[in-house]
């Protein structure tokens, strides 16, 4: 049974996708929500470790001629590496070094890949003044996963002074994609990127893309930005100390004119120390939970939404952030607050270690919001 508190409000029917032509299935959901945060079972469509359909081939990209010295361009030896396999694709090694990249020209993975970074490995970004860059691509492409290491941006030692996009993982209209055990920061925009390719009729969103143990540190612009997509399933991941240029969210839903963004579920992650919002929702984004999650030490809002609508809140803990743990903008609509410990937030204007204080200190609801239901909540304690 598809659980309740996660699709009643999805404004398309899911798809597996893939680029060609098919007809809509309708498919029925409940309209009662659900307060409690479930685990992953075979009913639902999110999955901490979703299988990735991938090619049986292996190739080492030291075999290629990457040396990993922290010195070489290794961009063209890596890029060999992923282009050797075949259609059916495989998996590329990437050994314990720092590689270097030009994320001008980018790392752009196949479908059926797996890109798998050893422990100690590092692709770094040679430092370049574009105002737009990419480390890793994910374009057009399914069943493709990113596993382990540390990908790099050139933040301290970018060349230029303009732009706010250079992105560490780009995930444009592609399907079927896990980002598992990986560090993203110093980008001179965002640790990742997942929207779409085109608009209107021609709109490719992204879909079924989790994040499972993913930490995305000190970069510019946002931890991660969700442009139009929908299934995206975040979970066991921290996005912290984003700051530089804003929004300097931990996540920031932005699907603006392109197209939406719904169907996601976030879950079991920390947003942290981030210089706006610990999360930060625009329009045209719809059917979000967020489950058991930690937003602390935000210099804004923990979460913060701006017309989103139709979202569950439960099992979450929001305390010691600048403004209230929890913001409902705009005319923000149908959303369920529920069991959420939301404590000694607004430390811009109270005193994080003393009680006091009005019900705004932790959540706060704009006049034009509505539909708004909050239950079993725990606040600050009053004076």
């Amino acid at each position: 049974m598809t659980k309740k508190h996660d699709n009643q409000f999805a404004a398309k029917p899911a798809t597996t996708k893939r680029k060609f032509l098919a007809k809509p299935l309708v498919i029925a959901v409940s309209l009662t929500l659900s307060a409690v945060a479930l685990p992953a079972a075979a009913s639902n469509w999110w999955d901490a470790t979703p299988h990735i359909s991938v090619g049986s081939r292996t190739i080492n990209v030291k075999n290629m001629g990457a040396r990993g010295n922290g010195q070489h361009d290794d961009t063209a030896a890596i890029q060999h590496a992923i282009d050797a396999l075949p259609r059916s694709g495989g998996t590329v090694y990437v050994p314990a070094g720092r590689y270097m990249i030009n994320a001008r020209r980018s790392l752009r993975l196949h479908s059926h890949t797996r890109l798998k970074l050893a422990a100690n490995a590092e692709l770094r970004v040679i430092p370049n003044g574009a105002t737009r860059y990419y480390a890793v691509k994910v374009t057009n492409a399914t069943n493709v996963a990113i596993v382990g290491g540390k990908i790099t941006g050139d933040r301290s030692r970018h060349r230029g002074n303009r732009g706010e996009w250079g992105y560490g993982i780009d995930i444009s209209g592609s399907d079927h994609v896990l980002v598992r055990d990986v560090t993203l920061s110093e980008f001179w925009g965002d640790g990742m990127w997942i929207g779409a390719l085109g608009r209107g009729r021609r709109l490719d969103r992204s879909s079924y893309v989790t994040l499972n143990h993913v930490t995305s540190s000190h970069n510019r612009r946002q931890g991660l930005s969700i442009g139009p997509a929908h299934h995206v399933y975040i979970f066991n991941s921290t996005f912290k100390n984003t700051r530089g240029t804003k929004p300097e969210a931990g996540i920031d839903f932005e699907p603006q004119s392109q197209g939406p963004a719904d169907t996601v579920r976030v879950e079991k992650s920390t947003f942290s120390g981030n210089h706006g919002n610990g999360v930060e929702m625009h329009d045209r984004v719809s059917n979000v939970t967020f489950a058991n999650n930690l937003f602390t030490g935000n210099h804004g809002f923990g979460l913060m939404s701006i017309n989103a609508n139709h979202m569950n809140m439960s099992g979450n803990h929001a305390t010691r952030n600048g403004l209230a743990g929890l913001r409902m903008s705009a005319r923000t609509h149908h959303v369920y607050i529920h069991n959420n410990r939301l404590q000694y937030n607004s430390t811009r204007y109270v005193s994080p270690t003393r009680a006091g204080g009005s019900a705004n200190r932790d959540i706060q609801v704009a006049r034009t919001a509505y539909a708004i239901t909050k239950s079993s909540n725990t606040l600050s304690p009053r004076r």
